[in-house]
């Protein structure tokens, strides 16, 4: 069975992508193991000393002035877990459990969370056998970390509340009693630990970074599928030419571009089009739907840079309070907020906004008869008002866009006081990495449509002539989904596409043919 080894500090977005999507088992490294033991060795001191340590032996919160006997310390860590497992909704899918669990696993392997080796072993165990808790999609703030997901995950642990094990749902006692584990009970600063900190946040966050990634390469591929469709001009693409406004992502978007419409007959040059201008009415610019691509997708390419940076580092942090260092002190701050991840997490919806704009533009031009090229209205033949053809895709892609732009406002900036005003600044980062993620789904579904309509496109110039990465895209789609001669429903079609594109394997395709896309 293929493994991740977490020590608290290295775990990449591949890493928990392989483990979230394709069940990789976890463990944790030797030296990650001593580390968790030396930092409970100095909890178990802190309690046998009665010193009074903030979640140990204290309330929580605005509570924080309160003493808790020494006999009552045990059952606070449990009621702590249980108070908070408060949260409505769906629940999240199972990518996002798995990958919250092993967060929080990585977070406590750094050994700074004064845990239990047991309850490190707990947690992977049940990552490892496929015991995923039910947790809810909706409650948390993102200030004092992920507190309501989080509880739901170790409620699970304490074998209660629900668990899918099997592909059924059942309750946790039954699901770890089935996978042959035993039920956790939290000790000292235990409660706290496992629900104080981003890591259902940064779990998503990390999802979402991994398909967005994906998501503005198979961007380029249906423009660059557009382009033929419209015989584009490629000079906009020209190498020369980006290197005078030296963005990174610009740089890469136009050089996969070239790569994608290599020999391609059915996109044009300015020179090749001055030849022509006195024979037939041609334009001799592009629209910037068509010229500007890789500024676009450039720009969202350094976006997604910046944003894959601060989800591994916090991938890798310590979001817990308080903390035990290395030197046996104990640090009290606000490391669970999850400022960072909200902000991260905004920027990247709105850069996967910017690519369905800039879709649906591609996808307007295609399907208008005065803007096309000389392509049918909405890309069907016959007796015009007979078919619609491609004009109810455009109506989904189009109502996308709109709630792609509504999800894109700013949730950092949404705070709001609660726990009594103890938490008198929140991050709204669990919504902002949810709603993220719905953009991305939404972004996908409208690169499909383009796909879709750029392959029809292309059925009226010539797919023999199209390029070494388009004539894979067009193959691709075509194993899925036939011409569209006469009007029949397209949301099957639509579906299969979605699907072709949200799981890589258009890209892979692409990329097989081509070698990887920048």
């Amino acid at each position: 069975m293929k493994e991740v080894v977490i020590n608290g500090g290295s775990l990449t977005i591949e890493d928990l992508v392989s483990v979230a999507r394709q069940d990789f088992n976890v463990s944790v490294s030797p030296s990650a193991l001593r580390k968790v033991e030396r930092a409970r060795s100095f909890v178990e001191k802190l309690v046998s000393e009665r010193r009074i340590v903030y979640g140990i032996d204290t309330g929580l919160g605005p509570m924080c002035n309160t003493i808790i006997a020494p006999e009552d310390i045990l059952e606070m860590q449990k009621n702590l877990v249980l108070s908070h497992s408060s949260g409505v909704g769906g629940f999240l899918p199972r990518d996002a459990v798995r990958a919250t669990m092993l967060l929080r696993a990585n977070v406590l392997a750094r050994g700074n969370s004064g845990v239990r080796l047991e309850t490190v072993k707990t947690l992977i165990e049940m990552i490892n056998r496929r015991v995923h808790p039910r947790i809810p999609e909706i409650g948390s703030v993102g200030a004092s970390g992920d507190l309501v997901p989080l509880a739901h995950m170790a409620l699970a642990m304490m074998g209660e509340g629900e668990s899918e094990f099997n592909g059924r749902v059942k309750s946790s006692s039954s699901a770890l009693k089935q996978a042959g584990l035993e039920a956790w009970t939290p000790s000292y600063k235990e409660g706290v630990a496992m629900i104080n900190g981003t890591s259902a946040t940064t779990g998503l966050a990390a999802l979402a970074v991994h398909d967005m990634e994906n998501l503005v390469k198979s961007h380029e591929v249906a423009a660059a599928l557009s382009m033929e469709a419209l015989t584009g001009i490629v000079d906009a693409l020209d190498a020369d030419l980006h290197r005078l406004k030296p963005h990174p992502g610009q740089i890469e978007s136009a050089a996969n571009l070239r790569r994608i419409l290599a020999r391609s007959r059915l996109v044009k040059t300015t020179e090749e089009i001055v030849k022509e201008i006195h024979t037939e009415q041609r334009r001799i610019q592009d629209s910037y739907s068509f010229r500007c691509s890789p500024q676009v997708a450039g720009a969202c390419r350094d976006a997604l840079r910046f944003v894959k940076e601060i989800v591994e580092t916090e991938m890798n942090s310590a979001s817990d309070n308080p903390l035990i260092a290395k030197e046996g002190r104990v640090l009290q701050g606000g490391n669970f907020m999850g400022q960072h991840v909200a902000l991260a997490m905004d920027v990247l919806a709105i850069a996967a906004t910017e690519l369905g704009v800039i879709a649906e533009r591609r996808l307007a031009r295609l399907l208008d008869r005065w803007l096309s090229e000389g392509l049918p209205e909405f890309l069907v033949h016959g007796q015009r008002g007979v078919n619609s053809g491609f004009m109810g895709l455009q109506y989904v892609a189009t109502s996308l866009v709109s709630e792609c732009r509504n999800l894109s406002t700013p949730a950092s900036i949404d705070s709001i006081p609660t726990n009594a005003n103890n938490q008198d600044v929140v991050s709204m980062s669990w919504y902002a990495a949810r709603r993220t993620r719905s953009v991305i789904e939404n972004v996908t579904r409208i690169i499909s449509v383009e796909l879709l309509s750029a392959a029809q496109g292309v059925e009226f110039r010539d797919p023999s002539k199209m390029g070494r990465g388009t004539t894979v895209a067009y193959r691709e789609i075509r194993k899925l989904v036939p011409p569209l001669l006469r009007d029949r429903a397209l949301s099957t079609d639509l579906q299969r596409v979605v699907e072709l594109v949200s799981s890589g394997r258009l890209l892979q395709a692409v990329e097989k043919a081509l070698g990887p896309l920048q």
